[in-house]
């Protein structure tokens, strides 16, 4: 049982289901709601705190002010804040906003649908059905829990 959990665990390093660009937004958001009403946060300062090289941060914060959750100031005293309190913004919205789509298939995604390579039968596949069920439960799951469950403040 060992070797198999190891080789799962090897698995998911290589093809997570949340994206690095999804694991490194929801630290950042958490590392602002953490300070949430104090002002500005210094890209550095988020870089260096959570582990996230400084230029992929300042991709993903300017994905996530275009989705609505972050604002920013330019200048010595500027930086980045969030723009919603941290109850206003779920997991959910973070995933969608950095990955499309909660779905783990094409076929099963509401907004970025695409048929899957290789079916016979998107109507009868068993799988899809499978899948649509996941994508629908992670929906429930994701958009009930916000970030305020698990900030600082």
């Amino acid at each position: 049982m060992t070797v198999w959990l190891a080789s799962v665990a090897a698995r998911l390093q290589k093809t997570p289901v949340l994206s690095q660009r999804t694991r490194y937004a929801i630290r950042a958001l958490l590392h602002l709601g953490d300070r949430y009403g104090q002002g500005p946060i210094q890209l550095g300062e988020i870089a260096e705190a959570q582990n996230i090289p400084a230029k992929f941060l300042t991709v993903i914060l300017s994905e996530m002010k275009r989705a609505g959750f972050v604002d920013t100031m330019r200048g010595k005293e500027g930086g980045y804040w969030l723009a919603r309190p941290p109850g206003e913004i779920t997991y959910g919205d973070i995933v969608r906003a950095t990955r499309g789509s909660l779905a783990l298939v094409p076929c099963a995604a509401r907004l970025a649908y695409a048929p899957c390579e290789n079916c016979v039968d998107e109507v009868s596949c068993r799988l899809r059905a499978v899948m649509l069920s996941v994508r629908d439960e992670t929906a429930n799951i994701l958009d009930k829990l916000s970030l305020a469950e698990h900030v600082a403040v």
